[in-house]
């Protein structure tokens, strides 16, 4: 497979290189983010599409002669070939390195003066991979001697890169710099780029880390780029809201309401098969000239903007120069300035100096004109006031139809946006995704990277943090929220993370709580604010979650009146017998809407959780108070008018699930041998379901062995159970593999039960088990050969009756390609498997899957592009 990566690139193996391996990473990245670190913006910008393949070849074979160069150093002096594999690893780090990359590609450049041996040097002593020393006789300067040579020789050969070297050769002076950055006097882009760097190239942690332990980390350092979906006619979170909440905010016209059920269902069917791209990839897009990108709190909105901003803060001189000026406008604080009159427009709002420096507006509008900008409003979700917000919104319209070459990203929650003023004027509507496994595996790599000195903490560290978001599926899902990821990353540097959500949730929110008494710019002095600390605050966010389940709606409507919440606030200051508690409560209430994390403000005069899971949570804790400190609530209310009322209501299962993970598992197993005799076979038995779920709550299962094996075999006798209706059946077996999959997954005999499965009668019960093999046991070596095995012998046929094909389509064989070819790809045995099914398979859809499965697996190992746009 390397060889062939190598091939495409122009690399041909040669006798004796004994890095071959080291270029296989970069052979293998199809972005052209390294083509850029290499060859330069001024290359990569100005060439056109058809070229670029020339350009990637180029560099390509000059790290190949680099490689060669820094090999024969070691060989004279006189290092074996064991020791040559000593330097595989690092020499892999090495050329990726950014720094690294722009110093061997100087030679592509117009102004290239020579190799910078020092800073080689040093980038090579301060890999975090902690490398081997180089011989003494190593010589640095040699290599410097000789590979611009050969980078000239490759050159030479290539006509198209040596003629358009030659015209940059050419037009390059020091004016014609300057006339590309369009600088004058009165437009400082150096003092800008120091503002963009001084406020946001440290990553804010104020909120989460009182301690200053994190005030030096940068924000490109850890930022990982996350992937959006296009949501043109639908709003998740929004549409997915209770209907009476939606009736709420269609009445404070903070939503809109001229859509039809029909309609919602249409357009949730469209976003969920719209593709999952790249943020960059997305930005990048020609089509996507103007953005909207929607996210819940915490889910790097601002983050991104600011990446994008320091993006181009960072670049050399030049390159920066030939980049759009990035315009980072925070929102609030252009409404703020404009309801003060210091302010008209968004124009005068940048020369008043609220963009980190004072921009002179006749010189920016040059630049507007021009196109030489990306503006990017940040933040449209905290303009509070709707018809401020909707000021805000006509004026980004009216700037984008004033200066029509500019591109423009506007950020917001989702929650209380309005999308159809922006969608008449051409802007596409993106949803930002959580983070995925390999993202937060990156997260988790860079953060500890940066934030710890010691090879041997660090590595301690950042292994028992991925191991406690490895061992809790419900860890994992939290860990997809960056900031949620990052207050975990912050709890993990002075004590073990909790394995279970509730202690985890209860560390999140004394964490972001906390930061409420450390405000001093908030404290009223008047008053015993001081007295109110993060365990009073989480007393109170008990009782509105209380209040709010017990409401009309229940669990179902996330939404309290904000009289209520005062109502609530102050009667447990009066309790505290806090002066003034009507004040303190207001005071809370907006700092709980400047926090905008816990509880926020979602239009009119209503306030709700922001994460359902802290309504949960907190809901879930007062109960468990109850039980437990307060002693109002006995065991048999807990489990007849709390399980035994709710336990059909899936609304109420996290609720659920979090009160088995705080009581004593003793509890836990007497509530779980209730569920267990309720008749749940009318409610698909749900009953056994969230059972399970409870029982993977306990810490400590020993204590209630018995139970356990008890609900293991009646939850795995469910896929023997005689149902009628087909579309049941197969409901019922995808919940039943998964409960056991996830509640037993330690257990030695299930994926042995997981197996036996994809061998039984029933095709539903065998496609399921495929499924789940793929879904969470991928990585365990002996699943492959099971797929491998069900993709061949799998006995499904494609049944036709009455001129119609049945209900269960999904051939089991198909799904086990499918996942080969998306998990396995690299295996040889894959593609022998997929030549075999495109010949062999009777099912016809099968053998078309085959084959083009087969053609997309040797096309990308063939492909050459690697550079688009």
């Amino acid at each position: 497979m390397i060889a062939e990566w190598l091939a495409a690139w122009g690399v041909k193996s040669a006798v004796g290189f004994a890095f071959e391996k080291v270029l296989a990473p970069l052979a293998q990245d199809a972005s052209k983010y390294w083509v850029r670190n290499f060859c330069g913006k001024v290359l990569t910008n100005v060439i056109e599409q058809p070229k670029k393949r020339e350009l990637k070849k180029a560099a390509g074979l000059a790290i190949r002669e680099f490689l060669v160069l820094f090999q024969q150093e070691l060989e004279d002096a006189d290092l074996s070939d064991d020791d040559l594999i000593m330097f595989e690893e690092p020499l892999k780090y090495y050329v990726q390195e950014k720094a690294v990359l722009e110093i061997l590609g100087g030679p592509l450049q117009p102004e290239f003066e020579g190799l910078d041996v020092a800073e080689l040097n040093s980038q090579w002593e301060n890999l975090k991979t902690r490398p081997p020393g180089l011989p003494e006789d190593f010589d640095w300067q040699n290599i410097a001697k000789r590979y611009p040579r050969k980078v000239k020789a490759i050159l030479r050969e290539s006509e198209v890169l040596r003629n358009l070297l030659n015209a940059l050769h050419q037009e390059e002076s020091a004016d014609s710099l300057r006339q590309i950055a369009g600088v004058s006097p009165d437009f400082d882009l150096q003092k800008y780029r120091e503002g963009l760097l001084e406020r946001y190239g440290n990553l804010n942690l104020e909120s989460l880390d009182a301690t200053g332990a994190y005030y030096e980390l940068k924000l490109w350092g850890v930022f990982i780029a996350q992937t959006v979906r296009e949501c043109r006619e639908y709003l998740p979170r929004v549409y997915e809201m209770p209907k009476e909440v939606q009736a709420r905010l269609k009445k404070t016209g903070e939503m809109p309401d001229d859509l039809s059920e029909q309609d919602l269902e249409r357009f949730q069917k469209a976003y969920q098969e719209q593709p999952v791209r790249p943020v960059p990839e997305a930005i990048e897009d020609p089509q996507n000239k103007y953005m909207v990108v929607l996210g819940d709190p915490g889910s790097g909105k601002s983050t991104l903007l600011q990446y994008l901003a320091l993006e181009w803060a960072r670049e050399p001189l030049r390159e920066r120069s030939l980049e759009p000026l990035p315009l980072l406008i925070e929102l609030r604080t252009y409404a703020r300035d404009c309801e003060n009159g210091v302010c008209n427009d968004i124009l005068s709002f940048c020369h008043t100096g609220n963009v980190c420096c004072r921009l002179n507006d006749l010189e920016l509008k040059k630049q507007l004109d021009a196109g030489n900008v990306v503006a990017l409003f940040d933040g449209l979700d905290e303009v509070f006031d709707p018809a401020r917000r909707e000021d805000v919104i006509t004026a980004i319209h009216r700037f984008s139809n004033d200066y029509p070459n500019v591109r423009i990203m506007v950020t917001s929650r989702v929650i209380g946006y309005k999308p159809q003023k922006l969608k008449d004027a051409e802007f596409r509507h993106f949803m930002l995704q959580d983070l995925d496994e390999e993202q937060v595996e990156e997260f988790i790599s860079k953060w500890h990277d940066l934030t710890f000195t010691e090879e041997w903490e660090k590595e301690r560290k950042r292994d028992r943090l991925k191991r406690a978001i490895a061992d809790s599926s419900a860890i994992r899902q939290l860990a997809g929220n960056p900031l949620l990821l990052t207050m975990m990353a912050i709890l993990n540097r002075n004590q073990e993370l909790p394995r279970d959500r509730a202690e985890l949730y209860h560390q999140c929110s004394r964490l972001l709580l906390h930061q409420w008494d450390i405000e001093r710019q908030l404290v009223d002095k008047e008053l015993d604010y001081k007295a109110v600390d993060y365990k009073d605050k989480q007393a109170m966010l008990r009782r509105v979650a209380f209040f709010m389940q017990d409401s009309e709606k229940g669990l179902a409507g996330n939404l309290i009146y904000k009289d209520d919440l005062e109502r609530i606030l102050r009667e447990y200051l009066k309790e505290m017998d806090v002066r003034e508690p009507r004040k303190v409560a207001r005071l809370l209430i907006e700092q709980l809407r400047v926090r905008n994390f816990i509880l926020c403000h979602v239009g009119a005069d209503w306030y709700a959780f922001v994460h359902r899971t802290f309504l949960e949570y907190f809901c879930a804790w007062e109960f468990v108070w109850r039980f437990e400190k307060e002693r109002k609530l006995s065991f048999e209310k807990l489990r007849d008018e709390v399980y035994g009322a709710h336990w059909a209501d899936e609304k109420w299962h996290e609720v659920l699930r979090l009160i088995a993970g705080m009581i004593e598992a003793g509890f836990v197993g007497r509530i779980i041998e209730y569920l267990m005799k309720q008749d749940g076979e009318s409610e698909k038995f749900v009953n056994l379901f969230l059972a399970a779920e409870c029982l993977g709550e306990v810490r400590n299962r020993n204590i209630i062995g018995d139970i356990d094996d008890s609900l293991k075999n009646k939850v795995k006798s469910l896929v023997q159970y005689s149902f009628t209706d087909f579309l049941l059946f197969f409901e019922i077996c995808q919940k039943t593999v998964a409960a056991v999959s996830l509640c037993w997954e330690k257990e030695p005999d299930t994926l042995s039960w997981l197996k036996h499965l994809t061998t039984e009668d029933y095709d539903d019960v065998r496609y399921v088990a495929i499924q789940e093999l793929v879904l969470s046991w991928k990585n365990v070596p002996a699943v492959y050969e099971i797929l491998c095995n069900c993709a061949l012998k799998d006995p499904f046929e494609r049944l036709y009756g009455s001129g119609k094909m049945y209900i269960f389509e999904d051939n089991p064989r198909q799904t086990a390609l499918e996942a080969l070819t998306q998990h396995f790809p690299e295996r040889p045995h894959t593609r022998d498997l997929l030549q075999d099914r495109a010949q062999n398979d009777p099912d016809e859809q099968v053998r078309e899957y085959a084959a083009k499965a087969l053609e997309r697996l040797n096309q990308d190992s063939q492909d050459d592009e690697g550079v688009s746009g």
